[in-house]
């Protein structure tokens, strides 16, 4: 990768982290940290967010079309975060902006009869809004940064913004995280989903979680922890989050808030989840590799 920026930890600023080595085997090399200050896990050299958000339009998902939400598992996950969010703050009329929207099946359930959401997506890949535009979803063209710099950014208009398995490959989480307080009405939801991985029960193989391609298209690793305090330093209030011990999925719904975060934020130990690794690592040499 060229022309990369180096980060310090995108949820408390430490310029303090240990590179996680056992990582290197499986992502050709490239070095994936943990802070020392509050254990999360995040890529340090970054390109810029337009250039990963070219690579996942036209690289990776936009490609081949190999990745899609078609596939029964995404639906299945997403389904979970539609009842979630249902269960917990009711979708009937609500206006909902999914920052990250894909091909637009997520926001087409949320639509259905069965919650009756307004929707509209954010998008950066034009080949998948194009699937929106066919398919009746209202959409943009774009990235969070650039709608927020938009004329026609909506800033204020709505009750839930959902970033579904998107938080992690953005160039600047906090980036994307303030947009969506920024979008959102006073006393509204953000609703965030992403894989249960860490601090937790192996799930998968290591191979299957840390790819040999470029490591800025995955730039963060959420535990619970991490992401609670991440959302708090953003703006946001935890209001929900699932059983994510032995649930694939991590989903938390926070609330708007303009109040200062609490000052005991919650926090990972940087060599716990070093040593989480190692055993992942181990396990995954001794059984799983292919």
């Amino acid at each position: 990768m060229n022309n990369t920026t180096e980060h310090n930890c995108d949820v408390c600023g430490s310029d303090d982290a240990a590179e996680i080595t056992c990582l290197e085997k499986y992502s050709g090399g490239r070095p994936i940290h943990v802070c020392r200050n509050c254990g999360f896990v995040y890529v340090r050299k970054r390109r810029s967010f337009q250039e990963i958000a070219d690579a996942w339009s036209y690289e990776l998902y936009g490609k081949d079309r190999s990745y899609t939400a078609q596939i029964p598992a995404i639906k299945a996950r997403q389904t979970f975060v539609a009842h979630s969010i249902e269960t917990e703050l009711g979708l009937k009329d609500k206006k909902v902006c999914d920052i990250g929207a894909g091909e637009g099946l997520f926001l087409v359930m949320l639509e259905s009869p069965e919650y009756g959401a307004k929707t509209f997506g954010i998008e950066p890949s034009p080949a998948l809004c194009e699937d929106m535009n066919r398919l009746g979803v209202a959409n943009v063209v774009g990235t969070i940064e650039t709608y927020l710099d938009s004329p026609d950014c909506a800033e204020g208009a709505f009750d839930i913004v959902t970033i579904i398995w998107t938080l992690e490959n953005c160039e600047d989480c906090k980036v994307m995280l303030r947009g969506a307080h920024r979008l959102l009405k006073p006393g509204g939801h953000v609703v965030v989903a992403t894989g249960s991985r860490i601090l937790v029960p192996f799930k998968k193989p290591l191979q299957y979680y840390v790819g040999d391609s470029d490591t800025d298209t995955h730039n963060f690793r959420f535990s619970a922890n991490s992401l609670e305090h991440l959302l708090a330093v953003c703006g946001f209030k935890k209001k929900h989050v699932n059983r994510y011990i032995d649930n694939d999925v991590l989903c938390m719904i926070a609330q708007k808030t303009d109040a200062a975060p609490a000052p005991d934020l919650p926090t990972d130990d940087w060599q716990a989840v070093l040593a989480f690794f190692e055993r992942w690592d181990a396990e995954t040499q001794a059984h799983y590799v292919d």
